[in-house]
């Protein structure tokens, strides 16, 4: 929490300075993918190792194929893949 509320911070001053020249221009692509990809491979690691979303790690076991799919996330459908709400019924993964 301490690192969010720091960030939280610096990038409330850096919105509030004007003159601060745009660096992200200067980032090549290839950084940005990179970065991405190392993000995606820890977010599948956390995932994995997560006690947490049992039912939905059953659906959505590769994070980096869920983020490929176009799927409209709706309270409903949320329910109905977490099993949390007010479903008569229970849905399996196939």
């Amino acid at each position: 929490m301490i690192g969010n509320e720091l960030a939280d911070k610096l990038a409330k001053e850096a919105a509030a300075n004007n003159n601060i020249k745009e660096s992200y221009k200067r980032i090549p692509k290839r950084v940005i993918k990179e970065l991405e990809n190392d993000s995606v491979k820890k977010w599948q690691t956390d995932w994995t190792n997560s006690t947490k979303g049992r039912i939905t790690k059953d659906f959505f076991p590769d994070v980096k194929e869920r983020l490929n799919m176009n799927i409209k996330l709706t309270q409903n459908f949320t329910a109905m893949v977490t099993g949390h709400g007010k479903n008569k019924f229970i849905l399996t993964p196939f």
